[in-house]
């Protein structure tokens, strides 16, 4: 190579090295803040979940605090003070007050609660659908026959965590209404679902005796 050419090369790695150098200050910010904005996200991320879980720890902590109080008015005061912070959390204190106000007599406020719940838009149907549900417990006869079991009905078709729940109160409803072998039939379809739980299926066994229905084998053994 002659000594032309090795100057010449020289010089274009100059001008590379110029070029880049260049580059880096023009551009270089941008790639310090791209590790910014990682690094960045990542610890807001970090303490995004740290303030989650303080929050939570509050929530849990004050429930059970207004759990403490002497009697179930007292103990609504206390849980209508608690700062939820989030609508399903807001959601679960409302049901805890409704429980506590159907403790303590006030079915009315109790509905009103829960029905306030059922009706949010803004939390999972699930929450909406277990509010629904309470809240026909809570009226009971006082709520008309007839809408009782379109309610229930619409939940067995509807709410999958309920169906069985929904078709005890069905069963309860036809017995209400002098409909002994609906009511049996029913309890004999919930009896033989893979889902039903101890307590249910004690209840709805308990419940056929009682209306002189007769049970099957496999049902007397898992009493």
């Amino acid at each position: 190579m002659s000594d032309t050419d090795s100057f010449i090369e020289e010089v274009t790695e100059e001008v590379r090295r110029d070029k880049l150098f260049a580059l880096m200050k023009k551009y270089g910010w941008i790639a310090v803040l791209a590790v910014v904005v990682i690094v960045g996200s990542a610890a807001y991320n970090e303490w995004r979940k740290a303030q989650a879980t303080a929050a939570a720890e509050k929530l849990g902590d004050d429930i059970v605090t207004a759990m403490k109080a002497d009697d179930a008015a007292a103990r609504e005061q206390a849980l209508a003070g608690v700062e939820s912070g989030s609508a399903v959390a807001g959601a679960v204190v409302a049901m805890m007050r409704a429980a506590e106000l159907a403790e303590a007599g006030d079915a009315a406020g109790a509905v009103t609660l829960l029905d306030s719940v059922a009706s949010n838009g803004e939390i999972p149907m699930i929450y909406r659908q277990v509010a629904g549900f309470k809240s026909l417990l809570v009226q009971g006869e006082k709520l008309d026959a007839a809408e009782r079991r379109v309610r229930l009905e619409g939940l067995v078709t509807t709410a999958p965590t309920l169906r069985l729940p929904a078709e005890e109160q069905l069963a309860l409803l036809d017995v209400s209404e002098g409909k002994a072998q609906d009511a049996i039939e029913r309890l004999q379809r919930i009896l033989a679902d893979a889902e039903v739980t101890g307590d249910l299926r004690r209840r709805a066994s308990q419940l056929i005796v009682s209306l002189g229905g007769e049970l099957k084998a496999a049902d007397q053994a898992g009493e």
